[in-house]
């Protein structure tokens, strides 16, 4: 399948990382190379390093990026990598980072990628098929405790109990193999009542499920501290998220980044010597515009947060 993939608030992005022409920018998540291009298009002398966990992506964006010739890097990790990959690559100091945090659309119309709740295929939800552990194990491996575990804190889901619950129950039956068995059985477990008006009952832990298996959580605030480690002073972090767990982290960092002192309120003076590292930018997060939503509805819960290096 061709890798098709809107780049949400993508004048936005380019704006907040106020591109130099001999800068070092790094997008963190390539998808279809959407917002790449856009950063490669304002490259004269600077360079663009991309990275991406799907080899899909990284083919995609081989193709896409080809006019820009040696302006582009590719790499194939996780983003949380970002500082001992950029040092493989003989970069000291980077000018900026873009990190669009949604699962790519391509991902999730990719019926076999198991991702979808709409569509029947092998549990599998990873974005890097090196890894091991996929959907199926985690769905058929893991304790009821750990079930409800990630699915109430990852999927933010008032029926974590009984999810966890049903889908137990049915694996001692036999494995679950496909994501319409998981859904049959979360519908089950979620009462009627409960469904109406809100959205699909798999929606939550669909989205648990598939940020456990790539760790998405646990990558953010170590690849912010990391980039702001390495950014020249007036680089910029943008950073977008689809959903409350990600922006919180995200608004988190930032603010711990951008704090000068972490003393006790009680000491007489600063004992720590922590000194601010970035200034934050985007006070709210930007958030997508109705016509952007009307092209493309996916941006609706797209937010995006900017910090600057001092």
């Amino acid at each position: 399948m061709e890798f098709n993939h809107v780049s949400v608030l993508l004048d936005e992005c380019i704006q907040g990382l106020d591109i130099k022409p001999d800068g070092i920018y790094v997008d963190g998540t390539l998808g279809g190379a959407g917002h790449s291009t856009e950063i490669a298009k304002r490259l004269k002398a600077g360079l663009l390093v991309g990275f991406d966990q799907d080899i899909n992506a990284i083919n995609t964006a081989k193709e896409r990026l080809k006019p820009y010739g040696d302006r582009i890097r590719l790499v194939r990790s996780n983003f949380e990598n970002i500082k001992s990959e950029i040092e493989k690559l003989g970069i000291e100091k980077i000018d900026g980072l873009l990190l669009d945090l949604g699962v790519s659309s391509h991902q999730l119309d990719e019926a076999e990628r198991g991702f979808s709740y709409m569509q029947d295929a092998p549990l599998d939800m990873r974005m890097d098929n090196r890894v091991k552990t996929g959907a199926r194990e985690v769905v058929n491996e893991y304790s009821k405790e750990e079930l409800e575990r990630i699915i109430r804190e990852y999927g933010e889901e008032n029926w974590a109990a009984r999810i966890a619950q049903f889908i137990v129950e049915a694996r001692e039956e036999k494995d679950i193999e496909t994501t319409l068995e998981l859904v049959d059985i979360i519908k089950r477990a979620i009462p009627k009542k409960a469904r109406i008006d809100g959205p699909h009952p798999a929606k939550r832990t669909f989205q648990a499920i598939r940020i456990e298996v790539n760790r998405e959580l646990d990558v953010i605030e170590k690849t912010i501290r990391d980039a702001a480690s390495i950014m020249n002073k007036g680089g910029r972090i943008c950073i977008i998220t689809f959903h409350s767990l990600e922006d919180r982290i995200v608004k988190n960092a930032f603010k711990e980044l951008a704090k000068s002192c972490v003393c006790p309120p009680e000491l007489p003076m600063c004992m720590c010597d922590k000194k601010s590292e970035v200034k934050i930018i985007t006070r709210k997060p930007i958030l997508p515009s109705e016509e952007e939503i009307e092209v493309n509805p996916r941006s609706r819960s797209a937010k995006l947060r900017i910090a600057q290096k001092k």
